[in-house]
């Protein structure tokens, strides 16, 4: 097939997302191109041809020239597959004056969040992309109920994997330990610094659990718009917390870590806990979006979204007991055995797709 993969203005995990998808079914033989913001180029795989596409992040006066540049991308296509809600909808507007009309597929990954007006521009490209789409895909369930009350034709779940972990040696896992010169026990967080990750929760609970672990260190890995503001803050109140920023060696942080927490208040099928499954991290995360579908029942203790009392105290109960913290990383290694694939991603699509 040719396939068509779009991409807006996004984060780091989307583009990659679309690189593994592309790179895996131009090995089954699919010839696979992608368009969007040339600013994407340094995040996909050098030998995927990118059309530049600027979908931009909200409404703009560059709007119009951005779907017809698109429409003009889909020359060929059998299916064009765009990623997140504003170049769903673009897809779908462009695709509808193309003779044949390629399939339309649309991944929502995220769910719309914001002021009022954001709000009210998302909900018509929400009815847009349900309608006018041959199959919605959501990172979600909550996504996929969303699309479907809408009206959407085809409704499911999207597979989203996380990338392999590499081998990291006993060596990798002391060498990360120690540069973190902690004085006592090591909680981590993987995650960009960015609202969804809920991480006002995350100080209340190095707060709550400061108090009973006076010499825990709870290190967050990962960069993004609210870290200056985060430091300020965990300066302020005396917190417990260091900032890593990007870290190159997370999966031997992750192994290296007494206890691993996500404190999200929405999240798809995230990433850095399905490669804290795999590492066999002791988990603790809130009941945000999909995380639920990733953990399944047994892989992490899941406490209520915002609960940072509840995030304290299951950290501190993992903390003091080495058995039950060994049997909750035994658990989550169980469970990542059992969490889609790269060729299950591929199935998918070329199902989808067909």
């Amino acid at each position: 097939m040719n396939v068509l993969q779009v991409l807006g203005t996004s984060a780091g995990g989307v583009i990659r997302h679309v690189r593994a998808v592309a790179v895996a079914l131009s090995a089954q033989g699919d010839d696979v191109r992608v368009a969007g913001p040339a600013s994407s180029r340094d995040l996909l795989d050098e030998t995927l041809p990118l059309a530049p596409v600027e979908i931009g992040p909200r409404p703009g006066s560059g709007d119009l020239a951005a779907v017809r540049a698109l429409r003009a991308t889909m020359a060929g296509a059998d299916v064009v597959h765009a990623h997140g809600l504003r170049a769903g909808a673009f897809a779908v507007i462009a695709a509808r004056s193309r003779r044949p009309r390629p399939r339309v597929v649309v991944t929502l990954h995220n769910l719309p969040v914001g002021g009022r007006a954001v709000r009210t521009v998302s909900a018509v490209l929400e009815r847009v992309v349900a309608r006018g789409a041959d199959v919605v895909l959501g990172v979600s369930g909550d996504l996929v109920a969303r699309a479907a009350r809408l009206g959407a034709r085809g409704a499911e779940r999207a597979l989203v994997p996380a990338p392999a972990l590499r081998p990291v040696s006993e060596g990798d896992v002391a060498a990360a330990r120690a540069s973190l010169e902690v004085p006592g026990p090591l909680v981590l967080t993987v995650a960009r610094l960015a609202p969804q990750k809920g991480l006002d929760t995350l100080l209340d609970a190095a707060a709550h659990l400061a108090r009973d672990v006076p010499d825990v260190t709870w290190c967050v890995a990962g960069d993004g718009p609210l870290r200056g503001e985060l430091e300020a803050e965990a300066a302020r109140r005396n917190l417990p917390v260091r900032m890593l920023g990007a870290r190159s060696d997370v999966p031997a942080l992750l192994r290296a870590a007494d206890v691993v927490v996500s404190t999200a208040v929405w999240e798809g099928q995230p990433i850095a806990v399905q490669e804290a499954l795999g590492a066999g991290s002791a988990l603790v995360v809130t009941d945000a979006g999909g995380t639920r579908e990733v953990t399944g029942d047994d892989g992490a203790v899941v406490v209520r979204v915002g609960d940072a009392a509840a995030l304290a105290r299951e950290t501190a109960a993992l903390l003091a007991d080495d058995g039950r913290r060994a049997g909750q990383g035994e658990k989550a290694a169980m469970r990542a055995l059992e969490l889609p694939t790269s060729d299950d991603v591929v199935a998918q699509l070329r199902r989808v797709y067909r």
